[in-house]
């Protein structure tokens, strides 16, 4: 498996998890950050104090840069609580989009390059309502005003604190934990692992080992594959049927490429990895090489690639393994009433 480009962004990211020598000339800044953080999160909280919506609302998000499984965790709530007949409606801040209206509701119109790569997929995804703003209380506001939702899901936005929550789920990649456990720029936390006390859920995306000795209730969730799309066609495979031993390309522009290609790697296939910096988008140039072998890219990427298909170009959809046990406890948690009661 080849590692992703030496952008700067991903020296820091193998930097973090490796936790370089030369971090510790970053210090200095990461305790500026850490204490104007600090006194940004007790402002905010003050000042929007007890300014609760009509339905509650759930933060899904975490503490470290890059991906951790969020948006996969999102699909699969929705699903899960359409399935036990909730009304769900989704917001998200829509990094990597760039609209001239907010707040933006994804239609069929909007394409990511409007509302951002993640929040499309959710729409794609899960037939929800998904309602993009930088300021996201007004994209709560604009959803509820809308839609009649018993639920309102928040992509991302553990640390923003402008917007009333009444359930927090941190999500945390069990493989690289986290890293050397410092904060931005030094480390790849954007506040202290203290933070994770007082959040209502912890999830761990794998193995829950890197957090046995740090006293925190975990749960753990995990990423299957399920089905191998042909973009140009889209014909599927199943995951389970491709032929092990292939040798194939993955091209990625996530938070952490090296999941994406473990999961390939979990099939049996031999793979060349091309990390690009996460929701860059993609175009024909980075998936053309010389040998014919198939391409395979991210469902987050497919939804914003624009460029010409070429025949070897596949996606991976994969699906978010949560325990129904879990759905219940976040019922009971946001003081849902049974669907037949509303």
């Amino acid at each position: 498996m080849a590692a992703p480009s030496n952008s700067i962004q991903q020296i820091l990211v193998n930097a973090w998890y490796s936790n370089r020598w030369w971090l510790v000339f970053l210090i200095p800044v990461e305790w500026l950050f850490s204490g104007l953080a600090a006194i940004r999160r007790s402002r905010l909280q003050a000042q929007h104090q007890g300014k609760p919506f009509t339905v509650p609302v759930v933060i899904v998000g975490n503490i470290s840069a890059g991906g951790s499984g969020k948006t996969p965790l999102i699909i699969a709530l929705v699903k899960a609580l359409i399935a036990r007949g909730y009304a769900v409606g989704v917001v998200s801040r829509g990094y990597g989009g760039c609209s001239e209206r907010y707040p933006l509701e994804i239609t069929t119109q909007i394409g990511a390059a409007e509302c951002g790569d993640e929040p499309l997929l959710i729409a794609q995804s899960c037939q929800c309502p998904v309602v993009v703003a930088p300021e996201r209380t007004e994209a709560v506001n604009y959803l509820l005003a809308n839609h009649d939702c018993d639920l309102v899901l928040c992509d991302d936005g553990l640390q923003h604190y402008r917007l009333h929550r009444d359930v927090e789920i941190a999500v945390i990649d069990g493989t690289r934990g986290l890293g050397n456990r410092r904060c931005l720029p030094a480390g790849p936390l954007r506040e202290s692992p203290r933070r994770l006390r007082q959040v209502d859920f912890v999830l761990v995306n794998g193995s829950t080992a890197t957090f046995s000795d740090e006293g925190l209730a975990t749960e753990s969730i995990g990423i299957v594959p399920s089905v191998f799309r042909h973009l140009a066609t889209g014909d599927c495979i199943a995951a389970s049927e491709w032929s092990e031993g292939i040798a194939v390309h993955a091209v990625a522009a996530i938070g952490n490429p090296h999941r994406f290609a473990t999961t390939l790697e979990s099939l049996g296939l031999t793979v060349d990895l091309t990390g690009i910096n996460d929701h860059q988008r993609l175009y024909l140039a980075d998936l053309t090489f010389n040998d014919g072998l198939p391409v395979i890219i991210t469902a987050k990427d497919a939804v914003k690639y624009t460029d010409t298909v070429p025949d070897t170009l596949w996606v991976l959809e994969v699906e978010m393994l949560v325990a129904p046990a879990f759905i219940d406890r976040l019922v009971q948690a946001a003081h849902l009433n049974s669907p037949e009661r509303r």
